[in-house]
């Protein structure tokens, strides 16, 4: 069966599929220890297509649970439960997707999709301001001049990616209002206790965990190092936003307007962020390209590698700016900055990004379902 997986499936196979699989794992419910997916798996007797998108996100594929598993492949049962749940969360991503048509980005190469994104958009930039005004583009400007808002105005670049953030997030916000309901549940809910608990799971990455000894990752030799590397990219990318948001406060609470010295606020943010930002993805590309191949959908490790790549080369990219700004390549550096950044965000509503939004919504709701009486079992 397994050896068939790499192929595309129709969703009510992967649903009959994931019945089948989930019922023999209530039926053992050996693996009660390992994460959140199992002790909301066991309050179901029957699997309905929406409790099933829910699962498969609440899955932190950890892969303890392959290994432990008696009836792993090759048992005729084929239970796989790490891939089978990493197929259904990327069916979550395609069918909440808004618009819906754009949904099928997510069938596509995501490295490949990534980077040609990013390369074009940054060529672009680069032929703009080598060919409007070489001698300026090509010219060192110093922090007093501005730096790299000498080469392009500041309402210039935040209008545009302030433009494209608003599409950003009403995207997101249109698969939170779809994929929440979805689940049998009341917005309002979300916001209630519960979803501080889900937050401390995701901040803490509490299910990474593997029953406490670490994920199986990239071996059956379990170990922290997925989640160590989870919380340099989480952290890193939180710290970079945080330099962000503390230089817009700078920029028009303040009259303070970009470039900043080394040692401020934003830049130290920044610096810090960007060197999480180069050992977290860079240690998650090399645990997957070491992983055991059955702990995983490989139709959609393009999707996955290619956020790593993105979020590795702003990094990149952003430290050589820094470095640079003051030198005649900054203009270079700013253009292929900039160029990885809007792909980013133009590709955050339909990649890999989304699993957090989607894994959050999933562990609120399983502190809601802890708080509810099961026909027959106290609450938890």
């Amino acid at each position: 069966m397994y050896a068939a997986d790499e192929k595309p499936m129709p969703l009510d196979a992967l649903i009959e599929d994931a019945q089948r699989v989930l019922r023999v794992c209530n039926a053992c419910r050996y693996c009660e220890g390992f994460c959140a997916m199992f002790p909301a798996m066991a309050r179901r007797l029957e699997f309905t297509e929406n409790d099933i998108h829910y699962l498969g996100n609440l899955c932190h594929n950890c892969g303890s649970c392959l290994y432990a598993c008696q009836f792993s492949p090759p048992h005729e049962f084929q239970v796989n439960v790490p891939r089978l749940m990493a197929r259904v969360r990327g069916e979550t991503y395609r069918r909440y997707a808004w618009p819906g048509f754009l949904g099928r980005l997510y069938d596509n190469n995501g490295v490949a999709v990534s980077l040609i994104s990013a390369f074009s958009i940054a060529l672009l930039f680069w032929i703009a301001g080598a060919l409007t005004n070489p001698d300026r583009f090509f010219a060192a400007h110093s922090d007093a001049q501005g730096s790299f808002y000498a080469l392009m105005p500041h309402n210039l670049m935040a209008g545009m990616f302030g433009a494209v953030s608003v599409f950003v997030l009403v995207a997101l916000l249109m698969g939170f209002i779809r994929f929440w309901p979805y689940m049998g549940e009341e917005l309002a809910d979300f916001f209630r206790k519960p979803m501080a608990e889900g937050l401390h799971d995701a901040f803490t990455l509490k299910n990474l965990g593997g029953g406490g000894e670490g994920c199986t990752y990239p071996g059956e030799q379990k170990s922290f190092a997925r989640k160590v590397f989870h919380h340099f990219t989480f952290y890193g990318f939180l710290l970079c936003f945080a330099a962000t948001s503390v230089a817009t406060v700078y920029h028009y609470a303040l009259d303070y307007p970009a470039p900043y010295p080394y040692l401020s606020l934003p830049v130290i943010l920044g610096t810090v962020g960007g060197i999480g930002l180069l050992i977290g993805p860079a240690g998650l590309l090399w645990i997957k390209a070491k992983r055991d191949p059955e702990l995983a959908y490989r139709a959609q490790d393009g999707m996955d590698a290619g956020l790593l790549v993105l979020l590795f080369m702003i990094s990149l990219t952003g430290l050589g700016l820094l470095i640079w700004r003051e030198t005649g390549a900054m203009g270079t550096w700013l253009a292929v900055h900039l160029g990885f950044v809007l792909a980013l965000f133009l590709t955050m509503p339909y990649g890999k990004f989304v699993h957090g939004m989607y894994r959050l919504m999933a562990l609120v709701r399983y502190h809601l379902e802890r708080r509810r009486p099961v026909p027959g079992v106290a609450p938890d």
